[in-house]
C-alpha cells in the first residue's frame, strides 16, 4: 500500500497543525509521500502566507518598501521552528530572497517561497527528504505540465528516498524559471505525485470531513457524502458544488487512484472517497447522493409549427454560439424547444440573440423567462429506481415550488430542474430532507 498525503494551508499553519500532520503520518507507514500548500491563516485575522508574498510583490511593483511584510514572513517561520525545535535557518533563507527582490525576481518565484519554506520545515520535523519541486514538477514551453518528465523525476525521488516531501503549489520552465499553478495548485501537485508513484490512494486534507450533500450556508449540518464516484462529483462541481478543481482530479481519475478528502482537525473521520466506479449497495437506501445548484439563469423558448421538420434548433444553437453564450440545457417538444443560459454571460446580449433567431428562425412564438435558478440531484442509483423523478417533482409542488423547465441527461445522473431564483434555497431544502438528509 502506498498512499500520498497532501496537506492545506490550513493543516500546516502553526505548530500545532504540525503536530497534527505528524501524528497523520506516522499513525500509516504507507503515507511516503507528502505534499505541503504554504502555511495557511490561523485565525480570521491572520494571514496566508501566499497573501503576503503578493502583497510583498505588490510593494516591490509601486516602489513601495516591503521589509515589514518580509519580516512578518520571516516571524512566522521563525516561530514555528522554535516551537518544534526545529533548525532549518529561516533567517538566513530569507536573508537570501530579500538580497534578490531588488534583481526583478518574478511575481511566481516570490509567492512560491511559502510552499517552499513550509516544506523544508515539515520535511525536518516528519524525517523526510526535501525534494524541491522545481527538481521533479516541470512545464513545458507551452505552460502545461510535462507529464512524462514529471512522473519520472517524482517516481526516482521516491525510490532514492523512500519518504519525501515536495512543494504544492509551483515547478519550473523549460528556461529554469519558477512558474506557479493557479490557486488551489497545491491540490494538483499531490494528484501528480499519485499518478507519478502509482498510488494507491491519493489523500487530499484539508479543514473539512470531506464534500457534503448540500451548500451548508442553505441546508443546516449537511451530511458527508461517504462515497462518490468521479462522474458524479463532476456533475456537482459543474453545478456549483464546492469540490476540488478538475485539474486536480484528471491524474488520478486517468490511473483509476481513489481519492479521499480528509479532515486534519478530525483524523478520525472517513471523509469522503472518490472512486472510478462504485456499487449501489454503497450509502445504503440514500439514491440521491448530492444537490447543488446556482441561481440567475434564462430561459428563451421558441414555438414553431412542424419545428421537427426543419433545422430550427441547429440554427438557434449556432446564434448562441456566435455570441458566445453557452446553452447549459436543452429541453424539446413537437413544437417548441427551450435554451437555458446564464444570465450574466448573456448580459445585454441577449435583445440582439433574440432579434436574430426571430429574423433566422422565424418562430410563431419566442419568450424569455428571467431569474431562474437550476437545482440539480445528483445520484448514481437514480437510473434503477423507478418513480424518481416523480417523487422529486412531487416534493417540490408540495411547498408550491414551480418548476420552469427539467433536464436529464442521457447517462442519468442527475436530474436538474429551473425553478424562480425566490424558490432556490427551498428547493434545495426541500430535496435534501426529502431524499438526501
Amino acid at each position: 500500500m502506498l498512499k500520498v498525503a497532501k496537506f492545506g494551508g490550513s493543516s500546516v499553519a502553526g505548530a500545532e497543525q504540525f503536530e497534527k500532520v505528524k501524528n497523520i503520518i506516522e499513525a500509516d507507514p504507507s503515507r511516503r509521500v507528502v505534499v505541503v500548500s504554504a502555511a495557511g491563516k490561523r485565525s480570521a485575522d491572520d494571514h496566508k502566507l501566499t497573501d503576503l508574498l503578493y502583497l510583498c510583490h505588490a510593494h516591490l511593483t509601486y516602489g513601495v518598501s516591503c521589509d515589514e511584510i518580509m519580516l512578518a514572513v520571516e516571524q512566522r517561520f521563525a516561530e514555528i521552528r522554535a516551537q518544534l525545535g526545529l533548525r532549518f535557518d529561516v533567517e538566513g533563507e530569507t536573508e537570501k530572497l530579500r538580497a534578490r527582490l531588488s534583481r526583478d525576481m518574478s511575481v511566481d518565484e516570490l509567492v512560491s517561497r511559502g510552499e517552499y519554506f513550509t516544506s523544508r520545515l515539515m520535511a525536518e520535523y516528519l524525517g523526510f527528504r526535501f525534494v524541491d519541486a522545481a527538481d521533479c514538477i516541470f512545464f513545458g514551453f507551452d505552460g502545461q505540465i510535462d507529464r512524462d518528465r514529471t512522473d519520472k523525476a517524482i517516481a526516482a525521488a521516491l525510490a532514492q528516498n523512500g519518504r519525501i516531501v515536495i512543494p504544492g503549489f509551483y515547478g519550473k520552465l523549460p528556461t529554469g524559471k519558477i512558474k506557479v499553478m493557479s490557486r488551489g495548485g497545491s491540490d494538483i501537485t499531490g494528484a501528480l505525485a499519485a499518478a507519478a508513484v502509482g498510488a494507491d490512494v491519493y489523500e487530499n486534507w484539508t479543514d473539512v470531513s470531506g464534500i457534503l450533500m448540500a451548500d451548508p450556508r442553505i441546508v443546516p449540518d449537511p451530511r458527508p457524502i461517504e462515497k462518490v464516484t468521479y462522474a458524479e462529483l463532476r456533475e456537482l462541481a459543474y453545478m456549483g458544488a464546492s469540490v476540488m478543481h478538475e485539474e486536480s482530479i484528471q491524474p488520478v481519475k486517468d490511473k483509476g487512484i481513489a481519492l479521499n478528502i480528509r479532515n486534519t482537525n478530525r483524523p478520525d473521520d472517513p471523509g469522503t472517497l472518490i472512486v472510478e466506479g462504485a456499487d449501489d449497495r454503497d450509502n445504503g437506501e440514500r439514491f440521491i447522493t448530492g444537490i447543488a445548484g446556482k441561481r440567475n439563469f434564462t430561459i428563451i423558448t421558441l414555438a414553431k409549427r412542424d419545428m421537427s421538420t426543419n433545422l430550427t434548433l441547429s440554427r438557434a444553437l449556432e446564434i448562441m454560439d456566435r455570441y458566445h453564450v453557452p446553452v447549459e440545457h436543452i429541453t424539446l417538444g413537437l413544437d417548441s424547444f427551450a435554451l437555458v443560459s446564464s444570465s450574466a454571460v448573456m448580459g445585454d446580449a441577449l435583445y440582439d440573440i433574440l432579434a436574430d433567431l426571430r429574423k433566422t428562425c422565424r418562430p410563431d412564438d419566442i419568450r424569455v423567462q428571467d431569474d431562474i435558478a437550476l437545482v440539480a440531484a445528483v445520484g448514481r442509483k437514480m437510473s434503477s429506481r423507478p418513480g424518481i423523478s416523480g417523487r422529486l417533482f412531487k416534493a417540490l409542488g408540495d411547498v408550491g415550488v414551480n418548476i420552469r423547465t427539467i433536464a436529464q441527461g442521457a447517462d442519468e445522473l442527475a436530474i436538474t430542474v429551473g425553478v424562480d431564483n425566490r424558490d432556490f434555497e427551498t428547493a434545495i431544502r426541500v430535496l435534501y430532507d426529502g431524499f438526501a438528509g
